[in-house]
């Protein structure tokens, strides 16, 4: 049977650029994010994790569902999956990395090869529908 390992995470383009952060230890990059907690929504998760890793307020009630990705899980054993629920909204201030993030980063399309495999999948979307670079 495969593993899946279900995340939730907030896709934010700024100047046709998507933040992503990549935690101390990894060689990849991600968007803000992570798994849902016991009785936590989706939306709640990522607007949990958005404070705890860039430490930006978003408000989970205004989060818009983007899209969801299916694609192999990072950093985990052979054939475990990632089940990555992205979602959109607004949020204000500078982030800036926290908790477990060693460094965030502005992507375009370019920087595929420097993202776990779900977040090509994004940066591919994002894209195609003319949002980054």
């Amino acid at each position: 049977m495969t593993a899946v390992v279900v995340a939730a995470a907030w896709v934010h383009v700024r100047d046709r650029r998507v933040l992503t952060v990549r935690a101390n230890g990894s060689d990849a990059f991600y968007l803000p994010g992570g798994k849902p907690e016991p009785g936590e929504s989706d939306a709640e998760a990522a607007a949990r994790e958005v404070l705890e890793e860039v430490g930006l307020t978003v408000d989970p009630a205004a989060l818009r569902p983007f899209a969801t990705f299916d694609a192999p899980a990072h950093n985990r054993p052979p054939g475990t999956r990632v089940r990555l629920i992205c979602f959109t909204g607004e949020a204000t201030g500078t982030p800036a990395p926290a908790a477990e993030i060693a460094e965030l980063a502005w992507f375009t399309s370019a920087d595929a090869a420097r993202c776990a495999p779900a977040i090509r999948l994004v940066l591919h979307r994002l894209q195609a529908t003319d949002q980054i670079d």
